[in-house]
């Protein structure tokens, strides 16, 4: 978790014209970071400690029933929809339309907002940019304000730069760019550069608040709208509160009601149990659900974490969406959308087209080409890709089904059989499918992605894939899994704390070998190793590594 620095010379709150609102404090930690003064006005502040002073407890309240209700999910072993919520899912209702700008959303590009990443997705050619501001970035401080000043630019189409040799590149003034939506960082997950009357903030609120002050305004304007992109929600309760939120927001900023839209990512196997309920909760505001299936696979191993062997899944390799259980989760999700006048948009093709190997790039094109085509079939309306390179593919997928049609939504959604609570928990068996080859890539992926994510980049290219927060987690939660339950690899042998120890030490000697003289770079590889280490093997499971340490300014 962030903490902020000493109050010396060099962190100590900065001058804002006008001075900040009562009782907010920011404090840097280490140099102030460029352009603070336009992304933290006081305005943007003002609209920070409202929003905390009147949901932060709510949010403190929500996180901590999450263990209990996992716990007595895993104590069943199962999960099932409440009964007290039977009246939304059996009611007739549906959300308003959404803008014109994300009616046509059949080929989105996610990546942090970083100058020349956020240029090469808005001219990409797909028709939404997700700039994510969370499993793709990190806390770094200088991220989180340096991200606000990138979207400012975004919106106003003055982002500019220069290559590394020095070829000047800016976004065109006119013609069509991909449609900003805006991911904020989840629930869970703390802004301590940001006091209010003494408290640390969500860096959610902190995220949604600095965004929505400084271009909703604008992007109205401009044709568009205030639209994000909601993680990591666990249960229906924590979409209403980012509904009063938002609500809350609106008002603040002089918007009617419904200005801001979202779209929720149904990345949690609780909220996948809730998918009526997550939208109901967020109308007038929603727009549709996304399938994230990375975080999706996470959250099943750490739900169940502690409930029998019936849980322990095999490789991540294995976990592909036409296991049953996925394909399940994709099915109810595009029922519930079209059901409420949703978009259904489809989970991430995280392949890296390699540039230099064209056998390979041909084979990841394949593999991307039919999961879009898949997705498509099963009526999505759209779908998520990492790299700009993907875009054609995706795009060609969805053309194939769409045509000229901007969505499925007009699909007979209620002809579409429902999904079954057990069709959600219907896991391949591990016995088999855990492999010593499994095993050292997730320990590598896992030491590789942190040791990146230490230096500041949050989205990075790994043996061929972009891997980020979400797939860090599969790794260090599937390894702590099998060290608990006693699983053996292929050959028989047992994946026990040693085994990983022994693997972390190659990788973590690789990587230190590696930096050379960067001492930096060593040093990050040897706490990441750390790190992994005590995600991966303690007692306790951690709910969240990107919380489990400090990152600094």
């Amino acid at each position: 978790m962030v903490t902020p620095g000493p109050s010396d010379s060099s962190s100590a709150p900065f001058d804002l014209p006008g001075g900040p609102p009562d009782g907010v404090v920011v404090e840097h930690g280490g140099p102030v970071p460029p352009r603070a003064e336009e992304v933290l006005t006081p305005s943007a502040l003002a609209l920070v400690a409202l929003l905390h002073r009147r949901h932060g407890a709510r949010r403190s309240e929500l996180l901590a029933q999450r263990e209990d209700l996992r716990r007595a999910a895993s104590g069943a072993g199962t999960l099932a929809p409440s009964p007290e919520t039977a009246s939304v899912r059996d009611g007739d209702w549906q959300l308003p339309p959404a803008p014109a700008d994300l009616a046509d959303r059949r080929v989105e590009i996610t990546g942090p907002a970083e100058p020349r990443m956020a240029y090469n997705a808005l001219t990409s050619g797909a028709l939404v940019w997700m700039a994510d501001l969370e499993d793709s970035s990190t806390p770094h401080w200088r991220n989180v304000v340096g991200a606000q000043a990138v979207l400012r630019d975004v919106v106003r189409r003055t982002l500019s730069g220069t290559t590394g040799d020095g070829t000047a590149w800016s976004l065109p003034t006119q013609g069509r760019l991909a449609t900003l939506v805006v991911r904020p960082r989840g629930w869970h997950m703390d802004e301590a550069h940001v006091l209010v009357d003494g408290e640390v903030v969500a860096g959610a609120l902190v995220d949604a608040a600095l965004f929505l002050d400084g271009n909703a305004a604008e992007l109205i304007a401009r044709g568009s709208g205030p639209y994000l992109y909601l993680p990591k929600l666990e249960h229906a309760s924590e979409a209403a509160l980012w509904h009063d939120v938002l609500a809350d927001a609106e008002a603040h900023l002089g918007l009617p009601e419904g200005t801001v839209r979202v779209t929720v990512l149904i990345e949690t196997i609780t909220a996948a149990f809730e998918m009526e309920e997550v939208l109901h909760a967020l109308a007038p505001y929603a727009t549709g659900l996304n399938a994230g299936r990375w975080d999706y696979l996470f959250s099943t191993i750490k739900t169940f974490r502690d409930a029998g062997a019936a849980f322990v899944l095999p490789d991540r390799s294995a976990l592909t969406m036409t296991t049953p259980f996925m394909r399940a989760y994709a099915r109810a999700l595009v029922r519930t959308c079209h059901r409420r006048g949703a978009h259904a948009i489809g989970g991430m093709a995280a392949a890296v087209p390699s540039r230099k190997d064209a056998e390979a790039a041909a084979r990841a094109l394949a593999a991307v080409a039919a999961d879009k085509e898949r997705e498509a079939g099963n009526g999505f309306d759209g779908s998520w890709v990492a790299h700009p390179d993907l875009v054609a593919t995706g795009r060609a997928a969805f053309d194939a089904v769409l045509g000229e049609a901007p969505n499925q939504l007009a699909a007979h959604a209620d002809e579409r059989p429902a999904v079954s609570a057990d069709l959600l928990l219907d896991l391949p068996p591990a016995a088999g499918r855990v492999t010593g080859a499994g095993l050292a890539t997730n320990v590598s992926v896992g030491v590789r992605y942190l040791a990146a994510w230490l230096g500041g980049r949050g989205a990075v290219a790994i043996d061929g894939l972009m891997e980020d927060a979400a797939t860090a987690e599969i790794s260090r939660s599937q390894v702590w899994q099998w060290v608990r339950a006693g699983a053996t690899t292929e050959d028989g042998e047992p994946v026990t704390a040693e085994r990983v120890r022994a693997l972390l030490t190659e990788v973590v000697d690789g990587l230190v070998a590696a930096a050379g003289d960067d001492a930096a770079a060593a040093a990050r590889a040897r706490e990441a190793g750390e790190l992994f280490e005590r995600v991966a093997l303690a007692d306790d499971f951690p709910p969240f590594l990107t919380t489990a340490v400090d990152v600094g300014p």
